[in-house]
């Protein structure tokens, strides 16, 4: 028996087994606003899976990303045209064997890419990233705003 009619594109699921009801997804190899065509969907989704805070201080601009499960070495962190930040990297997918029985895979893989344009008071030339327990944390300094010089001037009369 089947909860969601295969001429709708989902998948056969069993009512008896509580593992195996999945949600079908309407948007599943449609275009998506990056135009990746071709990719399958678990690489699309990636792309909206690293989570990202940004905040600023007086002295910095702060972005915080999740990367669980990802090493340093994973991650790649780019200035490109002189005020946007890019985060990048790949989560590699687990190595699946024939005799192996999946009940759900909700943890993604593929690739990611978060971008962000930075004010002009941002020194892209300083930016420092470090990463520790799958959070990485880039942090792009600012230049110091300039006070406007005040000249007293003396009223003659």
């Amino acid at each position: 028996m089947s909860l969601i009619p295969s001429f709708l594109g989902g998948r056969r699921t069993n009512v008896f087994d509580p593992f195996s009801l999945d949600v079908w997804d309407p948007f599943e190899g449609f275009l998506t606003p990056s135009g990746l065509a071709n990719a399958p969907a678990k690489d699309v989704a990636a792309f909206t899976n690293a989570k990202v805070d940004w905040r600023e201080t007086p002295e910095a601009h702060v972005f915080k990303a999740d990367l669980p499960g990802l090493k340093k070495e994973e991650v790649k962190v780019e200035v490109e045209d002189g005020n946007i930040l890019q985060i990048s990297g790949e989560r590699s997918s687990e190595n699946e064997e024939k005799s192996d029985k999946w009940h759900r895979v909700e943890r993604s893989s593929g690739k990611f890419m978060r971008r962000f344009r930075l004010p002009e008071n941002a020194k892209m030339e300083e930016v420092k990233a470090s990463m520790e327990n799958g959070v990485l944390s880039v942090t792009v300094p600012k230049e110091q705003e300039k006070k406007p010089e005040v000249k007293s001037i003396d009223i003659s009369g």
